[in-house]
């Protein structure tokens, strides 16, 4: 059974996503630039968001004493063990948020990661006319930058509008909830209206745009969740992350859970699965899922034992529990 999406996976996912757009699997390569964050530094806060580890997410390759070539060099090796099928990658500027800083500086930093992509198989959009450089790096096709979405504006917009004519790029959001009180309640520092207003300006200039979702926050029942799938279905999204709530070592809120671990509501592996299918059900089957759940090393985790599975084992389940229940991402969309 084809679904409109155009496989026979019961979602729309990220893999199809990217055969459809480069004719095979893409892999993100992780950098380390150096940002900071406004929710750290005093600018905003300096407690960051009380969930918050990036360390618990980089690879061991990804730090910021390395140039950004060193890691992308690094990445690729490092993902070609484990991903043997994938020969296209996306420089993915991850930790904290990579536009915290000026035009003419970002301008810099990307184009370090420019420099390795304009060496490759031309983007289908390049122009017959791009300067072609030296062969260093043929697998890089684009980039993907991670942010915060009070740290865009209409000048790095219309920057990163003018870079697509010739690479891939790809702006994703942390947003983590379509709701003010929890937003407020782990420090996220903004709105959900400025989430908002971030996304639907990414997508007026036409760059595709992502967004990272948490389930389980403090203060949200599953039904305020499941309800969200009908907010985020209205928005111009390319993509959606979601992670199960994970509890981080040496985080505001690793103390929060250990002092009243009554104040928090941690879905169980069985229960996960279930939701997250109920969620994808309600979905706008036009967006694409990057991930349903998160990975992380365990020496990280403070919580839930199956939070330490491998993702590709967590998704695997979550497949068999569709076909189980014959169903799909969109099925109860309206």
């Amino acid at each position: 059974m084809l679904f409109p999406w155009g496989d026979n996976r019961r979602f729309n996912s990220y893999s199809n996503y990217f055969k459809k757009q480069f004719g095979g699997r893409v892999q993100k390569i992780s950098i380390d630039a150096g940002f900071s964050c406004p929710n750290r530094d005093g600018k905003i806060s300096t407690g960051g968001c009380t969930f918050c580890s990036n360390e618990a997410f980089n690879p061991s390759y990804c730090r910021p004493e390395k140039s950004i070539k060193q890691q992308i060099e690094e990445g690729i090796a490092f993902h070609q063990r484990r991903y043997r099928r994938a020969n296209k990658y996306l420089a993915y500027f991850q930790p904290f948020s990579n536009t915290y800083k000026p035009l003419k500086e970002l301008k810099r930093i990307y184009s370090q990661a420019f420099e390795a992509i304009d060496s490759i198989s031309p983007h289908p959009n390049t122009r017959n006319d791009m300067t072609s450089k030296a062969m260093e790096m043929p697998q890089i096709i684009g980039i993907v930058i991670g942010t915060r979405p009070d740290l865009v504006d209409e000048a790095l917009l219309q920057y990163l509008n003018e870079i697509q004519q010739t690479h891939y790029v790809m702006l994703e959001y942390g947003v983590e909830s379509v709701y003010d009180e929890t937003l407020k309640r782990v420090n996220r520092g903004h709105d959900f209206a400025m989430a908002e207003k971030a996304i639907r300006m990414t997508a007026d200039y036409g760059i595709p745009c992502g967004a990272h979702f948490i389930f389980g926050l403090p203060g949200e029942s599953k039904a305020m969740m499941l309800d969200a799938a009908d907010v985020i279905s209205q928005l111009p999204l390319t993509t959606v992350k979601f992670h199960q709530l994970q509890i981080f070592k040496g985080t505001k809120m690793a103390e929060e859970y250990l002092e009243h671990p009554e104040h928090f509501h941690l879905f169980d592996l069985e229960e996960y699965i279930n939701f997250v299918i109920d969620f994808a059900e309600r979905l706008n089957p036009d967006i694409v899922i990057e991930r349903f759940a998160g990975e992380v090393p365990p020496r990280y985790l403070v919580s839930e034992p199956w939070m330490k599975l491998r993702y590709d084992e967590v998704l695997a389940k979550i497949e068999k529990r569709m076909e189980e229940r014959n169903t799909w991402q969109g099925h109860l969309f309206s």
